[in-house]
């Protein structure tokens, strides 16, 4: 990929991305891409890569594609995306000139006291923030006014006038309650914040530790709960329990080592800390409908697509 930060071709390589923010005070990145017709020649691969920020797209001018785990996007002008925290995707121009804003934030970092009770709506503890993209598909007023927003926020970031961070922080706000309003399939579901906030420990405990033995028993320890309390409260401020909570973390870790490394399946199922590989498969069919191997070739069919789409 082109574009009008060279630096930014480079970044794309990596499979787990770290991102670099321009104001390390706003924990963002923005930036323009713009590719001619005769960057193409330059454009060799489209690894899959992540990171920790959620990232909207916004396309300006020409097609781009979008690939996710679950689908393939073909963007135009005035369109927008959202890619949810350590969701993998990869992108391909699909027309000779192509311009649009790449968006990068962490969103945990801008809710305050008078919104942190809805930073478990965007948290992505079972869901990710891709599902909100029917909401631009389905409601063209609010693509149109993110798509706006988006690009506010770029020229704020550019022009640099006395007070833009309050600007683009304000921005950001407007973006998240446009989303928050408009989720009318409930991606964005609500919980008490102090329930979450008590559960941190545990939800830190495991993600740190999905290759390994993650116990419910130390999950209480760390709450100082019993066991059959714990687990009710677990199922009540997450709306699902313990073990289908683990299950669903390590199944979403395995999909990212299948899309962004050669790891054998035996060797992700280990590092994911399932090493039956029986229940490995049962639990990857149960979230992904077809198994480790059918999956990864699916990603290899829908990068054929991509790469016909592409011009030559």
């Amino acid at each position: 990929m082109s574009s009008t930060h060279n630096n930014d071709l480079n970044n794309l390589e990596a499979h787990n991305e770290e991102v670099i923010y321009q104001n390390p005070l706003l924990f963002l990145k923005i930036w323009e891409i713009n590719i001619k017709k005769n960057d193409f020649t330059s454009i060799e691969s489209h690894p899959w890569h992540y990171h920790k920020e959620v990232e909207f797209i916004a396309v300006v001018e020409g097609k781009l594609g979008v690939q996710t785990k679950n689908k393939y996007v073909c963007m135009g002008q005035g369109d927008v995306m959202v890619l949810g925290a350590s969701q993998p995707h990869r992108s391909k121009p699909l027309s000779d000139n192509l311009r649009y804003v790449v968006f990068q934030i962490d969103l945990r970092k801008h809710f305050d006291q008078s919104t942190m009770p809805y930073l478990y709506c965007f948290s992505e503890l079972t869901n990710p923030l891709d599902e909100l993209n029917y909401i631009f598909e389905e409601n063209q007023f609010v693509k149109g006014e993110i798509h706006t927003l988006i690009m506010e926020i770029f020229k704020e970031s550019q022009i640099q006038m006395r007070g833009y961070e309050i600007a683009i922080s304000s921005v950001i706000k407007q973006i998240l309650l446009l989303l928050l309003r408009n989720d009318t399939h409930n991606i964005l579901s609500y919980t008490e914040e102090a329930g979450l906030n008590r559960l941190q420990p545990v939800l830190e405990y495991i993600d740190k530790n999905l290759e390994d033995k993650i116990t419910v028993e130390e999950a209480c320890s760390l709450l100082g709960l019993s066991y059959h309390y714990f687990i009710k409260y677990f199922k009540k401020i997450m709306g699902t329990s313990f073990i289908d909570y683990v299950n669903y973390q390590r199944i979403k870790k395995a999909e990212r080592l299948l899309m962004t490394s050669d790891l054998s399946i035996t060797n992700v199922g280990y590092d994911v800390g399932i090493s039956n590989m029986a229940q490995f498969y049962k639990l990857f069919r149960k979230y992904n409908a077809c198994s480790p191997k059918e999956f990864k070739q699916r990603m290899e069919n829908e990068l054929g697509v991509m790469m016909e789409a592409a011009p030559h």
